[in-house]
């Protein structure tokens, strides 16, 4: 009740809570009528919307969670030969709105172009099998052999070419072994909500490459020598 002379007043209102787990935004409206004594007047706004605002850090942090769960969920049904079948297939896809979208043809070649190595990669075992350690290893070796066909392939360039084995090193090989970790750096930002993938990709990535794929053949000629 407004008293003499005042222009402002609290309305108290009970929220009821809801039974659903979910939290999220809700809104009301707020009318005032039936004014009392007579003379006084409403403003022409005598409605008022209220929002209720769900804390937006923890709802940021279920929908993590919960994309969490659907990537483990999703990556514990494929199977070893599961991965293969997918490999090989080319087939329509859905979107972010769940639309069906038509392979296009740069995709198509892209695909086509590519599938040994998606078959050879294949070989890799599905992550969560043995805890993660088989996935861990072969991939290592894959990355193992994919530098190596780099390094063959760039000392032929360079000795058709006649550059020095380090300024072949520098430029093919650094760039042939850089490339794939920005691209795919590129596409984990693209599809991730946060960018948090591609921030682990670059990361891991480097790691593996400088201090794995560097530190361990340098112990290993230590020791040797």
């Amino acid at each position: 009740m407004f008293k003499p002379q005042e222009m402002n007043a609290v309305i108290k209102i009970k929220i009821v809570p809801k039974v659903e787990s979910v939290e999220r935004d809700e809104s009301f409206g707020i009318v005032l009528k039936s004014v009392t004594p007579e003379g006084a007047k409403l403003s022409k706004k005598n409605m008022q919307i209220v929002n209720i605002i769900t804390d937006t850090e923890k709802k940021k942090k279920e929908e993590m969670y919960t994309q969490l769960l659907a990537q483990i969920e999703e990556e514990e049904e494929i199977t070893w030969s599961g991965q293969f079948v997918k490999a090989i297939k080319l087939h329509p896809a859905k979107n972010d709105e769940g639309d069906i979208v038509d392979i296009e043809p740069m995709d198509a070649l892209v695909h086509f172009i590519s599938i040994g190595w998606k078959v050879i990669f294949c070989i890799v075992p599905p992550p969560h099998y043995g805890g993660g350690w088989p996935c861990f290893f072969i991939a290592l070796a894959m990355i193992g052999l994919v530098t190596y066909v780099i390094q063959m392939a760039a000392e032929l360039f360079g000795c058709v070419l006649g550059l020095e084995p380090s300024i072949t090193a520098v430029t093919v090989v650094a760039l042939g072994t850089s490339l794939p970790d920005t691209f795919a750096s590129m596409i984990a930002a693209n599809q991730d909500n946060y960018a948090d993938a591609a921030i682990g990709n670059v990361t891991g990535s480097n790691s593996v490459n400088v201090f794995l794929g560097l530190g361990l053949p340098w112990v290993i000629a230590l020791l040797y020598l």
